[in-house]
């Protein structure tokens, strides 16, 4: 059975898939212009946030993902999905559909009004995996140079 554990962003696990996603992100990237940034830990620490890390049955790390508090929007408190990832053999086995409950499962704890997060079209698995979730577009609410669509999904 998958296991999703918290841990710091600066955690050399964390670290190890964060720059793998960058890695891949950089290579499939439109004319390869891709800034990735390494999330300040703080902002993952409960309550302003929680990093997950994926294992898979035999405990190898396949994958994470976040969420970090945010400025509070028009419905109340806000959080943002960041970094969700799994290594592109694990895909297809629903563990990126759990990873991302969990999430919303820690947000609502945290008394969450809604997720948000931004992506790219050209991730058009998470795209639909985000769609199947409930998330719906929304108006830019940042300046992600990387991204070309915003999500959201009230909870």
């Amino acid at each position: 059975m998958v296991s999703l554990s918290p841990t710091r962003t600066d955690d050399p696990r964390a670290h190890a898939l964060l720059g793998e996603y960058f890695h891949m992100r950089g290579e499939t990237f439109p004319d390869r212009v891709y800034t990735p940034v390494f999330p300040e830990p703080a902002a993952f620490e409960p309550p302003a946030g929680i990093f997950l890390v994926v294992a898979d049955d035999e405990g190898e790390d396949v994958g994470c993902g976040g969420i970090r508090r945010i400025a509070d929007g028009p419905d109340g408190i806000r959080y943002e999905v960041k970094h969700l990832y799994l290594r592109p053999a694990t895909r297809g086995r629903g563990w990126g559909r759990l990873l991302l409950e969990e999430l919303e499962s820690r947000a609502r704890d945290w008394d969450a009004a809604e997720l948000v997060l931004d992506t790219h079209h050209t991730l058009e698995a998470a795209g639909g995996l985000y769609a199947r979730s409930g998330f719906t577009a929304i108006e830019p609410y940042n300046d992600n140079p990387n991204a070309t669509m915003w999500l959201r999904k009230k909870l």
